[in-house]
């Protein structure tokens, strides 16, 4: 069975560092992050320079139970696994949020 994450990372949509009105990043939510965040996705702004880290970290001052289930979350960036959460974002880069999944 093929697996539909990239191994390789698409490249981010970027028009430069100095962006007006920031960064816009989407951050998708999946199974009991969707149910926390009340919602499929959002495209939030952030500053220039932002990491990984620092978007879970301002997405979990939303609530506790948001922050909770981030905390156990495996996030993708462009479809990769974020393997380095001080990685700086850029517009354009979509973020999903994935917690644990059980089943099979």
């Amino acid at each position: 069975m093929a697996s539909d994450i990239r191994a390789d990372p698409l490249p981010s949509r970027s028009s430069g560092p100095d962006e007006p009105g920031g960064l816009q990043v989407t951050v998708r939510y999946f199974a009991a992050a969707q149910a926390a965040a009340g919602t499929d996705s959002e495209t939030v702004t952030l500053d220039p320079g932002t990491t990984v880290a620092e978007l879970i970290k301002t997405l979990a001052g939303r609530g506790d139970l948001l922050a909770n289930v981030l905390n156990r979350c495996s996030y993708l960036l462009n479809e990769v696994a974020v393997r380095d959460q001080n990685t700086p974002l850029r517009s354009g880069d979509t973020i999903d949020a994935l917690p644990p999944f059980a089943g099979g």
